[in-house]
């Protein structure tokens, strides 16, 4: 079973979470800007929240690589309590490309709110979580 981890991260927050990911799984995390060259079946996609969605790079990602994803499992952080994962869903099931139950969310650091998120706590926290997803799904 292939695994891959896809992010895209404008102030460094998402690329934290995403190595903590890629390293808990011995995979090495990558930008949406590198396209699956093979079928993955499952794909960790991060994104932060930018004005109120992810940005327009990750749902490009997902269509120009539709046909190499199995699954995607959505993480990121946040400055606000919204997530990217009903517009990652959505943009996912346009594509025909499933989406898990669950998604990793944390604090990130968005102008004078939550300075130093993601931490180092929320890194483990997201690393736990991508095991625990990669046993739900049933994937080794």
């Amino acid at each position: 079973m292939r695994i891959e981890v896809r992010y895209y991260s404008k102030n460094g927050g998402t690329k934290k979470l995403a190595e903590a990911i890629g390293k808990a799984l011995d995979t090495e995390a990558k930008t949406v800007d590198a396209k699956l060259e093979k079928y993955a079946d499952v794909v960790f996609l991060g994104s932060s929240v930018y004005k109120g969605k992810p940005d327009p790079a990750v749902t490009k990602f997902i269509a120009d690589n539709a046909k190499n994803i199995g699954k995607i499992v959505v993480f990121g952080s946040a400055g606000t309590k919204k997530s990217t994962y009903p517009a990652i869903k959505s943009a996912a099931a346009g594509n025909a490309v499933k989406t898990a139950e669950m998604f990793f969310q944390c604090k990130g650091e968005f102008l004078f709110l939550n300075k130093g998120r993601p931490n180092d706590q929320d890194c483990r926290d997201a690393a736990d979580f991508a095991k625990k997803q990669i046993k739900i799904l049933g994937v080794t």
